[in-house]
């Protein structure tokens, strides 16, 4: 009966060992590909959120000014930019603009409405908005129950449109408002538009 000589044995364990070298090798070079592989959706995945975030934060946004402007309608807007920029969109102010009476530095909200009044003007119209009332006097007008406004009261708020507005009536006919916060329970009136109303609104 033969037997393997010790040479035998040595090319035998030899040639074993050459294969276990190469899977091992084979192994980690897969595992580098499918790594490789994954990178490319991992970066797309995080691409995809740093665009939604952006679009959520920097869409843009409609505004109606109206009053001493040269061209008074509707302007497009970033979100984040003043009413100042919306009066330059409007081919800028009339020589009887009352500049004493509106803010041009404050920050704008969608479907909002800007009313830039004449020197002398005494009364602003209904829907005038408060980003360009007289400045400090924003206590001085009678706040909005927004338990009993109308439709038409509840749109002279910042950034409250027809739909909005319509949303809100149908929200408090179901639950009554019990305090101002409750109206971020309407669809459509997140932190940033409660903020720029909190002032502006009461429950009685």
């Amino acid at each position: 009966m033969s037997s393997f000589t010790r040479r035998d044995q040595l090319i035998i364990l030899s040639l074993v060992l050459i294969i276990a070298i190469i899977s091992i090798f084979k192994l980690f070079n897969r595992e580098d590909v499918d790594a490789d592989d994954m990178m490319p959706d991992m970066e797309l995945d995080s691409s995809v959120e740093e665009a939604e975030e952006e679009n959520q934060e920097e869409g843009p946004i409609m505004v109606h000014i109206s009053g001493q402007v040269h061209n008074p309608g509707l302007v497009e807007l970033e979100l984040g930019d003043r009413v100042i920029d919306a009066v330059n969109l409007a081919g800028g102010l009339k020589k009887d603009a009352d500049l004493d009476r509106i803010n041009l530095a404050k920050k704008l909200v969608d479907e909002e409405k800007i009313y830039i009044p004449a020197i002398g003007e005494e009364e602003l119209p209904i829907e005038v908005e408060s980003s360009i009332s007289p400045q400090g006097s924003e206590d001085s007008s009678p706040k909005i129950d927004i338990n009993t406004a109308t439709k038409e009261e509840l749109m002279t708020l910042p950034g409250i449109g027809e739909v909005t507005a319509g949303k809100i009536l149908d929200y408090r006919e179901e639950n009554p408002f019990k305090v101002i916060d409750d109206i971020k329970n309407v669809s459509g009136i997140g932190e940033k538009k409660f903020e720029a109303i909190r002032e502006l609104i009461t429950v009685r």
